[in-house]
């Protein structure tokens, strides 16, 4: 009995625990050299790999003999997966229990006082504190889908409180739909931003024109800034208000483009001269550039004569025809 007590297996690592490699090649030596290997004087072995090793459970300590012997990885895989299976069963026996362990937490949640108006109305909240709380309040109680438009740079230190929310969000299986300006995701922090949630799931377009900033919840809840400098902002539940900004958002939508080149990092926005050329390929005209960039038209008019020139058109129509020949080929 003492002989067998001394040679039992030492695995004190993590459940399910996996050799990386050079612990895998180290076990392959091992191996190699009779599947025994003495305790002392093993200078020119990685320490951490041999305890690795004896952490999961392929080597065992035999004091009396003084050696490590390798165990076999079939005993180790059944001994894990019995681990692995009881832990999963204790898990879920505690999600089933967590609902009811927190529901006084979460009758309290509830219960907690939020601003109030008139029915149907508009709630203003002053304070970028504050509007940032009931935000997260809104995000913590989402359930389908998140609706946003954000034009303008986004400061690091909010990229960073959002990209967590967001992600949890989208963990929670949300949509969130967003629409950039151009220039929003020209800074890293923006661009990291964008990979991260974009790897999550959530969809990303930019839309080279003004649009007001925007955020409705489950189609239920709408912020819009109510301020020049965003310190107060409108919080919306009146369905017909709701269904005319939704709408408002899907119109950008459909006209935004896709955000791919800009997430990758492929460069910054485009030049005036492009941004004109884009709009003229949509069928706008010289007044109507001019409107949508804020430049006046003897300036979209200067824009024209170079792109004619660029492209060897004669008129506007077959400018903005060569144009969408070339923006379609990039």
């Amino acid at each position: 009995m003492t002989a067998e007590r001394a040679v039992a297996p030492q695995h004190t690592g993590p459940v399910g625990g996996e050799p990386d490699e050079a612990a895998r090649q180290l076990y392959l030596a091992i191996i190699a050299r009779g599947g025994r290997i003495p305790c002392g004087g093993n200078t020119d072995i990685d320490q951490a790999a041999l305890q690795q090793l004896i952490d999961i459970g392929l080597l065992m300590v035999n004091p009396m003999d003084r050696c490590y012997t390798a165990v076999s990885p079939r005993s180790v895989s059944d001994r894990l997966g019995t681990e692995l299976r009881s832990e999963a069963t204790r898990l879920l026996v505690r999600a089933e229990s967590l609902p009811g362990a927190l529901d006084g937490l979460t009758r309290a949640y509830d219960a907690m006082p939020r601003p109030s108006g008139p029915a149907g109305g508009a709630v203003h909240v002053e304070g970028h504190v504050h509007i940032r709380q009931r935000i997260s309040q809104l995000a913590s109680d989402c359930r389908s889908e998140v609706l946003t438009a954000q034009p303008g740079h986004r400061p690091a230190d909010t990229l960073q409180v959002a990209l967590l929310q967001d992600v949890q969000l989208l963990q929670r299986g949300c949509s969130l739909r967003t629409i950039y300006q151009p220039v929003a995701l020209v800074d890293p922090p923006a661009l990291a931003y964008a990979e991260e949630v974009t790897r999550h799931g959530s969809l990303i377009r930019v839309l080279d024109e003004p649009f007001q900033r925007l955020i409705v919840f489950d189609r239920t809840v709408a912020v819009i800034s109510a301020s020049d400098d965003n310190s107060t902002a409108a919080f919306i539940s009146d369905p017909a208000t709701i269904a005319f900004l939704v709408g408002a958002f899907e119109r950008d939508w459909a006209r935004a483009d896709t955000a791919e080149a800009a997430v990758l990092g492929q460069g910054p926005a485009r030049s005036v001269p492009d941004r004109v050329g884009r709009l003229l390929a949509r069928g706008l005209t010289q007044r109507a550039v001019a409107t949508r960039l804020g430049i006046s038209e003897r300036t979209v008019a200067a824009h024209i004569s170079r792109l004619r020139d660029r492209y060897g058109a004669q008129t506007l129509f077959q400018l903005g025809w060569l144009m969408r020949g070339a923006r379609d080929d990039r």
